[in-house]
């Protein structure tokens, strides 16, 4: 019972709401850093990739799935990417379009069909769709208007405002104000996806102040345009059709911690928190995992920590480590108490 007692006189500070999907990422990290790590999780976690057209499952389909309205209440709407006009005698401009007027043919007046927002030109080499790969990655396509789709062709995109359109300078494309952070957060997964293939500077104009790598508009579009429940629920399905995610859509803000610029949104309350960056605050995460945690945060070279099961029974301690090893204990609540001198503070962890 005291040991209960002792867990409990303790703040439980549960800082970290990162997901378990980012357990392997070191957030003490930035920069090229962070990006290469995010490489390797959304590439080995891209278990599925899908045909372009076939018979069986491909991405007509995974559309079909991702790309519904939300506010459709019969659930047979897709949106349309670049739409920004209700159904009337203007087909281009519609924001949906019913699934089953799908283009499958050279005309496409009335239907949809799929754009590539990182066009298939502009990567090197060329994305191609006659087989699976990064020319049919669904984080990359969505419903677009036909006629929308061909105002759009390969042009890169340049800033501007109000609805999507060909920019008058040089004849560039601006996605609209609904879409342009929805572009941004592709763009970016993309160019991590597809590091040496999908170079956000041959698909983006104008200044690269913030970072040589990515343009300004994609930081600024990222910031400007806060990411939806559409984008959201998009992302979950596609993890279930290719296992992998676009990070930048669970976090706009590492956009922020990669390439810096203007400060997006921190969906998980950490990165961008005080608790978070100031080096003498203490962190443990991610809270929800299946194997390791990290510490971040630690400005004295050696600290104690120890792990307590639910019923407050010490499993295991040690000292002065950035990853504390989880793996070999049950799925359920576990509690790690860290230690400098006599400052404490006790995280609650659930392993999965």
């Amino acid at each position: 019972m005291q040991k209960i007692l002792f867990l409990l006189v303790f703040p439980i500070l549960s800082f970290s709401q990162i997901p378990s999907y980012y357990s392997s990422i070191d957030f003490n990290q930035t920069g090229d850093a962070l990006k290469n790590q995010l490489t390797t999780l959304i590439t080995n976690t891209h278990t599925t990739e899908i045909y372009y057209t076939s018979g069986a499952f491909d991405v007509w389909d995974a559309l079909k799935q991702t790309d519904l309205d939300p506010d459709d209440a019969t659930n047979t709407n897709v949106l349309l990417m670049y739409g920004y006009n209700d159904i009337d005698a203007v087909t281009k401009n519609d924001r949906v379009r019913d699934e089953a007027l799908s283009c499958h043919q050279s005309g496409c007046t009335g239907l949809w069909n799929r754009e590539h927002v990182y066009p298939k030109s502009l990567a090197t080499p060329a994305l191609t769709t006659d087989d699976p790969g990064a020319g049919t990655d669904a984080h990359n396509l969505r419903a677009c208007d036909g006629q929308m789709n061909s105002s759009r062709n390969n042009r890169p995109y340049e800033d501007g405002i109000g609805n999507a359109a060909i920019t008058p300078t040089v004849g560039n494309w601006y996605p609209g104000d609904e879409w342009r952070g929805d572009v941004a957060r592709m763009i970016m997964y993309m160019y991590v996806r597809y590091p040496t293939q999908c170079l956000a500077t041959a698909v983006g104009v104008g200044a690269t102040t913030y970072s040589v790598d990515m343009p300004d508009i994609f930081l600024e579009w990222n910031q400007e345009d806060p990411i939806s429940a559409y984008e959201i629920s998009r992302n979950d399905l596609l993890e279930g059709i290719q296992g992998n995610r676009n990070p930048f859509i669970d976090n706009p803000h590492l956009a922020t911690v990669i390439w810096n610029g203007p400060a997006a949104a921190d969906h998980w309350n950490v990165l961008a928190n005080e608790e978070f960056t100031s080096t003498d605050k203490m962190l443990v995460y991610p809270t929800i995992t299946s194997d390791y945690v990290y510490v971040k945060n630690i400005t004295q070279s050696s600290y104690k920590y120890a792990v307590y099961n639910s019923l407050g029974q010490l499993l295991t301690e040690g000292e002065a480590s950035s990853k504390i090893d989880l793996s070999s204990f049950a799925k359920g609540l576990y509690f790690i108490n860290l230690q400098i001198a006599s400052t404490q503070k006790t995280v609650r962890i659930f392993l999965e």
